[in-house]
């Protein structure tokens, strides 16, 4: 079955199909639902980092204006810790002991009639601690360490061999430090019992898992509760985990027997929902004097919460993006005294390759060699360490096709070399790689008596254009125009679908999608199979074409029906049928399955009188497979890069190193880049569909941030000789 006709409806660069609700203010976020008889939550967080609770005075709150509830670990009821899950253990269950584990941990949650009288009952609660010291720097001898915890460490050939073999060698550390996630709108979560039936509006990725999490947390039947999160303010992964002020939300509703709304500050939003941990690496590369790469060697040691288990393997991008042939990388984890980390747009990649492309052009600059024909010179044209063919990788085209459009040739080959007036002008280079991520995914198809199609699953749309390329996807596998179509999604009594997150979404979807379409026209076919007033009676899936809202025999438009005669004819007013996609596996491929793949080329400029940097032109070009859309594509990659020149130039979640509070947890603050800080930025795609599922996407959300740090801090190395191999990069280690 092949869709018919000469219309482009894939790829096409279709504005967004819940743009006009977004910007008429029609679409609800979890924060805007309202319920009869609401009341609010607001957090009671500690102000210590360590220690234990010794005694909570919390009757000026209960007697405050307004209020209905103070829940602390005195009075809380007992919740079970929430399940594992594919991106690993859960969070703590809050107010389960008197233990504190981190400043701002939430210690109490107070209910009132409206937000502002539970935000100021909350500043009334008296906290008395236990005073300990707090573990808090990655390098301190006393915090415990976690070897290899993921259990991924790898190692193939002989490391110290290759070393002694080599010419060259290069051996530094780069660091990068916490960042936060920031999405702009405020996560928030409102809870409605009724009876042990539970309805949640979560500011979530992933409705699935807060139904399953707030299941097993709160002891009842997981058919009881429904999530929501048709629309979600953004999240960077801030929305993977079910964080406790969601659990909190609901224990207050079920405490008051009231809906709760409790809606996190900016603040709060330091310490409550995740953060990319602080990284040391260690990074060592050996080659010989030609620039064959004959030894890397990545150690790497990120902060976790003292009780958690985030997942964030760093060197892992080592093992996998050059050819060579020894290769050793080691991950560790420091437990500390800090807000459980979670995922941040391009986890673990955005550290990783930060430390890995900076030392290739180190390596680069200690050769002589140009930085683009040393990356194209170990360039792995298979999986390095199975051996497998690629499922696709255009990387080596995303290198030639970027130096081409971006003008490398004009690069002077000595750091100091090009200017623009007073300032100094640098060139800078990183090839970029995300690991191919695909779960398991179910999506349902129907078409009405009206000709319209209506397809769904539970999965989110944080501003990635879910639900425009997946409706773009079901009309061109059901021959209908786009206005025919309706996707819906974020409601956790649709089809299982997995979280928005991992660059993984639109392959798992659209793969479901993809089986859910065919499935329901097989399902006309089979209506028809045996009609003899039917031209399609007896065709197979294999032998039709779809166009116009019809099924037709293939090559023949005239041999067939509307789906619309046919359910008229039989009685019917819909036919549905349900699709399912699950991961393929490279050993049954006989390929890797690929990620997206790409090239980052930067050019700055810096004042050396003032070491003002300014990013003035990035061009990104991605091989990220198929691309639904062209425009919400493009629209990811330079989101992304923005992110990208925060990574690099701005964003440090700065701890107090005897307080463990959060010194800038506010817009004011904790800087991100605004206008003026983005270049002029062109997005390039090359390659092909991905040959590992039907759909051919690959995933585009993460690559886009990837390769950003690097490329900038090694076109500051051109531009001043100066290597900067700790981010963000600031103004004083530009001064010259």
């Amino acid at each position: 079955m092949t869709a018919a006709g000469s219309r482009v409806i894939i790829g096409a660069g279709l504005d967004r199909v819940d743009a006009p609700l977004k910007v008429t203010g029609g679409a609800q976020y979890p924060n805007d639902f309202d319920y009869p008889g609401m009341v609010h939550a607001a957090l009671v967080r500690s102000t210590v980092a360590v220690g234990r609770i010794l005694a909570i005075d919390a009757a000026e709150a209960r007697a405050a204006a307004g209020v209905l509830a103070v829940i602390t670990f005195e009075n809380a009821m007992r919740l079970s810790r929430g399940p594992m899950t594919l991106l690993g253990p859960s969070p703590p269950a809050p107010l389960q002991n008197d233990r504190i584990l981190h400043y701002g941990q939430h210690i109490a949650v107070v209910v009132a009639a409206t937000a502002e009288q539970a935000r100021h009952a909350a500043s009334l609660v008296r906290v008395r601690y236990e005073d300990v010291e707090a573990l808090l720097d990655i390098d301190d001898p006393a915090a415990p360490v976690v070897e290899n915890p993921w259990r991924l460490d790898t190692e193939r050939g002989d490391v110290a061999a290759g070393f002694a073999a080599a010419d060259v060698v290069i051996d530094n550390t780069y660091t990068t430090p916490d960042n936060t996630n920031n999405p702009l709108g405020l996560m928030a979560t409102v809870a409605i019992w009724h009876g042990d039936a539970l309805t949640v509006h979560d500011s979530t990725q992933w409705p699935h898992n807060v139904r399953t999490s707030l299941a097993t947390i709160f002891n009842v039947p997981e058919s009881g509760i429904r999530v929501l999160a048709p629309y979600v303010g953004g999240a960077f992964g801030a929305g993977l985990r079910v964080w406790p002020h969601v659990i909190l939300a609901v224990l207050a509703a079920r405490e008051v027997q009231r809906p709760v709304k409790l809606v996190l500050t900016r603040p709060e939003m330091f310490t409550s929902v995740g953060h990319r941990p602080e990284s040391v690496q260690r990074l060592k590369l050996g080659a010989t004097r030609a620039g064959d790469l004959v030894a890397v060697q990545h150690e790497a040691v990120s902060t976790v919460a003292m009780d958690d288990d985030d997942y964030e393997p760093v060197s892992q991008c080592s093992a996998v993006s050059y050819a060579c042939p020894n290769t050793r990388t080691r991950d560790r984890q420091v437990r500390l005294n800090i807000p459980c980390p979670g995922s941040m747009r391009g986890p673990a990649e955005g550290q990783g390759n930060f430390a890995l492309e900076s030392a290739i052009d180190e390596l680069a600059h200690e050769l002589a060699m140009d930085p683009l024909e040393l990356r194209l010179r170990n360039f792995a044209a298979e999986h390095p360490v199975s051996g497998l063919p690629w499922s696709s990788n255009a990387l080596r085209e995303c290198y030639t096709r970027g130096a081409e459009r971006f003008g490398w040739s004009r690069r002077g080959p000595e750091p100091g070399s090009m200017r623009d007036g007073h300032r100094l002008v640098g060139y800078g280079l990183a090839g970029v790689s995300y690991p191919g991520y695909q779960v398991p995914c179910q999506a349902r198809a129907s078409l009405n008596r009206d000709g319209s199609a209506f397809v769904r699953s539970a999965a989110t749309d944080i501003g990635t254009g879910t639900y425009t390329v997946m409706t773009q996807l079901a009309a061109e596998l059901l021959g209908l125009d786009t206005g025919r179509v309706r996707f819906d999604l974020g409601d956790s009594d649709m089809p299982y679908s997995p979280q928005a997150g991992g660059s993984g979404l639109t392959g798992a979807l659209g793969n479901a999608v993809h089986v859910a379409c065919r499935r329901l026209v097989r399902e006309f076919l089979d209506l028809v199979a045996d009609d003899a007033a039917s031209p399609l009676r007896g065709a197979r899936l294999d032998e039709v074409e779809v166009s116009d809202g019809r099924i037709h025999r293939a090559g023949a438009v005239g041999r067939g029906e509307s789906y619309v005669d046919i359910l008229a004819r039989h009685g019917l007013e819909e036919l549905g049928a349900d699709g399912r996609s699950t991961p393929p596996l490279p050993e049954e491929l006989g390929m890797a399955i690929a990620g997206a793949f790409g090239a980052k080329f930067v050019e700055v400029r810096i004042d050396p009188d003032l070491g003002l940097l300014r990013v003035a032109r990035v061009v990104s070009v991605i091989d990220g497979g198929r691309i639904l859309n062209e425009k919400t594509a493009t629209s990811q990659i330079i989101g992304g890069t923005v992110g990208g020149i925060g990574q690099a130039l701005f964003e440090d979640t700065v701890t107090d190193s005897g307080t463990g509070r959060i010194a800038n947890a506010t817009f004011g603050d904790y800087l991100v880049p605004v206008n003026a800080d983005v270049p002029d930025m062109e997005v390039v795609f090359v390659g092909e569909p991905d040959r590992a599922t039907p759909v051919g996407t690959k995933g585009v959300g993460e690559i886009g941030l990837v390769g950003m740090a690097a490329a900038i801090a090694n076109a500051v190395h051109h531009a001043t000789g100066r290597r900067v191999r700790s981010l963000p990069i600031t103004i004083d280690q530009l001064m010259l």
